[in-house]
């Protein structure tokens, strides 16, 4: 079971995926970036799957640039490594877990605790 954030790419500052002006997106090519910023990834189709250093990060690519894209991660390590490239290329960060942007700046307050609170509860609801 994976966290799940969305990238996003717009000229708005997102302050609300309710608020999202689409005339303000743009279209970018994340799957070429992230590629050339991980060193590890197995490609299987459309499938990738970065392996980091105590992450995982998963997605599906697309045909042509999209104005966002879902991630899958495993391990909150990895979102500091996207937030790194999400400042650089001036990207956005939704937090699904969260219901909420990822505040850059402040990126400590982030849903995967959420999360993991969440998997608890599913994995001792089956047994």
């Amino acid at each position: 079971m994976s966290w799940d954030i969305v990238l996003f790419n717009s000229r708005q500052t997102i302050l609300s995926v309710e608020e999202i002006d689409e005339e303000q997106l743009e279209p970018t090519d994340f799957y070429a970036v992230l590629e050339s910023s991980f060193e590890q990834i197995e490609k299987d189709n459309s499938h990738r799957r970065i392996n980091g250093d105590d992450f995982i990060i998963e997605y599906f690519t697309h045909n042509e640039p999209v104005s966002n894209t879902i991630l899958f991660m495993y391990n909150e390590k990895g979102l500091y490594e996207l937030i790194t490239i999400a400042r650089k290329h001036h990207w956005q960060i939704f937090d699904t877990s969260l219901g909420q942007m990822i505040d850059l700046n402040n990126p400590a307050i982030n849903g995967y605790e959420d999360f993991k609170s969440y998997l608890q509860h599913v994995l001792w609801s089956n047994k």
